[in-house]
């Protein structure tokens, strides 16, 4: 396997010191130079042509956003973005503009123990070497108001009723661009509850959720502790929490409830798409559909297993579309998924099926 070819880009002299050091640590990466601003960046990367580019955000001169929106307009190169707690927003934009993935910097951003994300790092500078550029375009702002159309009220015995079926959608690496090709194309009418785990750390679901709600004809938001699973309404789990459903009397009815726990990782996350399936199954069983999109790892092939045992119905993310071709390959190679579709026709896969 060549060597991956990386250029590292911040503000930071000490943080350019130590994010280089970490990945020259690995004999599989070379770190060809060192940018301190993104008017550098850009300089650099005409020159040069990394394969890959880690990029601060907080950046004088010309900031890191900016010059991931000339890199990716002008000379498409994967890029992952470095983002301190409290830079959520800007983060989330950052994968419109074909961020492949971010890093969170454990302590704001000159963090002298960065050393402790090191693993992960490493791990997605070689998860990014191998992604398609192609797949990485801007998201235009035409193409998010085309989705959105015209925002409806919900009806009210939608919103009271009790699901009879419920979707649960897994994604990671890739899975916030990719939500925002599914999630705005469901109806205001849709009669089934939207269960979505993100691999995204605390923090920054709750912008993910929000960015998601904006675009949406369907209400969408970050679940709490208690949120009855209602028909129409997307949660998604919080970061750094597992998203479970258990049933609980309201009313003199039994319903299903939102139950959020820092129960173990499981396969190295929090929240999980297994933790998640594993507690639908028994509840819904075969009424319940469930939706594989890109990520890195096997994240969710385990419930699936069980869901399809129960006979539950699988929509996998075709490899054409994927940025990171894990979650969906795991499922899809053993023959688990029931359609296998673009990430353009995700949503109406599930309208269909669900």
């Amino acid at each position: 396997m060549p060597v991956i070819r990386v250029l590292v880009v911040d503000d930071s002299a000490f943080m350019r010191k130590v994010i280089g050091d970490i990945l020259a640590s690995c004999p599989d990466i070379e770190v060809i130079a060192r940018a301190k601003n993104g008017h550098d960046a850009i300089e650099k990367v005409t020159r040069l042509k990394p394969d890959v580019v880690t990029m601060d955000i907080e950046m004088p001169v010309l900031d890191g956003l900016q010059a991931l929106g000339y890199i990716m307009s002008e000379c498409p190169t994967p890029v992952i973005v470095l983002s301190a707690a409290g830079s959520a927003d800007v983060t989330i934009t950052a994968f419109n503009y074909g961020a492949v993935d971010f890093i969170l910097k454990p302590s704001g951003e000159i963090s002298r123990d960065i050393d402790n994300v090191k693993d992960e790092l490493i791990k997605k500078v070689k998860a990014a070497a191998s992604v398609s550029i192609q797949k990485l375009g801007f998201i235009e702002e035409q193409d998010r108001r085309k989705i959105k159309g015209n925002k409806k009220e919900k009806s009210v015995h939608l919103k009271r009723a009790k699901p009879k079926k419920i979707v649960i959608i897994g994604s990671s690496t890739g899975g916030p661009r990719a939500l925002q090709q599914v999630i705005p194309l469901l109806p205001p009418t849709f009669d089934a509850p939207v269960l979505v785990v993100q691999h995204m750390p605390s923090g920054f679901t709750r912008s993910l959720a929000d960015r998601l709600n904006s675009q949406s004809r369907i209400k969408v938001r970050e679940a709490v502790d208690g949120d009855i699973v209602e028909p129409g309404t997307v949660l998604i789990a919080p970061g750094d929490y597992h998203m479970i459903i258990k049933q609980q009397k309201i009313n003199r009815e039994t319903r299903e409830v939102i139950a959020l726990t820092k129960g173990e990782r499981v396969q190295g996350v929090r929240p999980s798409v297994d933790v998640l399936l594993n507690s639908v199954i028994p509840i819904y069983g075969q009424r319940a559909l469930g939706v594989i999109l890109t990520g890195m790892g096997s994240d969710g092939y385990i419930g699936i297993r069980n869901l399809k045992s129960a006979g539950g119905k699988v929509i996998a993310e075709d490899e054409s579309t994927c940025v990171i071709y894990g979650m969906p390959k795991a499922v899809i190679e053993q023959e688990l998924a029931d359609y296998i579709l673009p990430i353009n026709k995700i949503a109406e896969g599930i309208m269909q099926t669900a």
